[in-house]
């Protein structure tokens, strides 16, 4: 059993985002300080935490003293670089651990490792060449998406492939990178489930979200989830059969596929995910205190819901709608204090709360 960490011990996080800035808050609660490791200047999750390193994931120097000023790391997004990792982890714990990570950043490992646990997954195959795509395409067939395997996120690093003349344009949008084809999945929505794994190694889940995508981006997220209980209790169960063959430590966002054949698991991301924004205004204990706990060696909280809750992302000039969104006695505004407004950007949250 690990020991909690004492109040006033320091959470390094990488990453200085909106994730990063509503880890800090979370963990300011719990009496603890964060420290940010951040390459951009002024990140959201400066305004909140205790210290903040700008520096390059290739400053080794930098990380080095970062790490010596924490107690424990942990991330808020995947890519980070596997050298800074390397020298991180003689310094100091990270968690979630290691072997999380590489499954996440890299799409043929993670389709590999959940097929290899026996779960569901789009038809898939690897791409470096043309060869290769024209190979992937005679087995897989159309439509497909071609994805690069490494650093895509919110639509990014993908290019859909509807007849076979996509196909060369596709490969060329992916600029050399080694990428993935993924067959199309006939699915009616799509699910996911925010799970927690202790130091410990106890499990707690929250109630499955139902998303809506909009452009790649995610915008809206509704508990509860258009499931019947069977397919609720499945979704809960493979997210625990992944978090517990990575021996996790922290919380998970595990993406799911409703098909008429069963659940099929979309991706996983090893950090707080924004399909769980929604645990802010409908459980006690939401996804950042959960991961603060974990990390810290407390005990889970349960993650029980008492309310139902609509989350929609503030994108773009959706920032404009703030005005009215505060007079809405059943919404809850989050917002990230990013001053530039440009589209795609997400700038804040609104949770509204349904029924108690």
């Amino acid at each position: 059993m690990t020991e909690p960490l004492p109040a006033g011990a320091i959470i390094g996080i990488l990453g200085g985002g909106q994730l990063g800035r509503m880890l800090s808050v979370a963990a300011s609660r719990m009496g603890y300080r964060t420290h940010i490791f951040e390459p951009g200047g002024t990140p959201p999750a400066g305004d909140v935490a205790h210290a903040v390193t700008t520096a390059a994931y290739d400053d080794l120097d930098a990380l080095r003293g970062f790490a010596e000023a924490v107690d424990v790391i942990t991330f808020e997004f995947e890519n980070i670089p596997t050298a800074a990792l390397d020298l991180l982890d003689t310094l100091r714990p990270i968690r979630p651990n290691r072997r999380a990570l590489a499954v996440s950043q890299d799409r043929l490992v993670e389709k590999a490792f959940l097929s290899d646990l026996g779960l569901g997954t789009a038809p898939y195959a690897a791409v470096d060449d043309a060869v290769d795509l024209a190979e992937a395409v005679a087995e897989i067939g159309l439509p497909a998406i071609l994805k690069t395997r490494r650093f895509g996120y919110d639509g990014k690093g993908q290019a859909r492939i509807m007849t076979e003349a996509e196909a060369a344009p596709a490969l060329e949008a992916m600029a050399g990178a080694p990428s993935i084809l993924e067959g199309f999945v006939d699915f009616t929505h799509e699910v996911s489930v925010i799970a927690a794994r202790g130091a410990d190694g106890r499990l707690a889940c929250f109630d499955p979200g139902e998303n809506v995508h909009r452009d790649g981006i995610l915008r809206t997220t509704t508990v509860p989830a258009t499931l019947t209980d069977a397919q609720r209790a499945e979704a809960v169960d493979i997210a625990a059969r992944i978090l517990d063959k990575l021996d996790y430590c922290g919380v998970m966002g595990v993406e799911l596929f409703v098909t008429p054949e069963g659940l099929l698991v979309n991706e996983i991301a090893p950090r707080v995910h924004n399909s769980g924004h929604w645990t802010q205004n409908g459980c006690t204990v939401d996804q950042f205190e959960q991961h603060i706990r974990a990390v810290a060696g407390w005990p889970l909280g349960d993650g029980s819901r008492y309310a139902d809750v609509q989350m929609e992302n503030l994108i773009g000039s959706d920032i404009e709608k703030v005005a009215d969104y505060a007079t809405d006695a059943c919404a809850a505004l989050h917002l990230y204090g990013k001053t530039e407004v440009r589209a795609g950007r997400k700038l804040g949250h609104v949770n509204r709360v349904t029924r108690r």
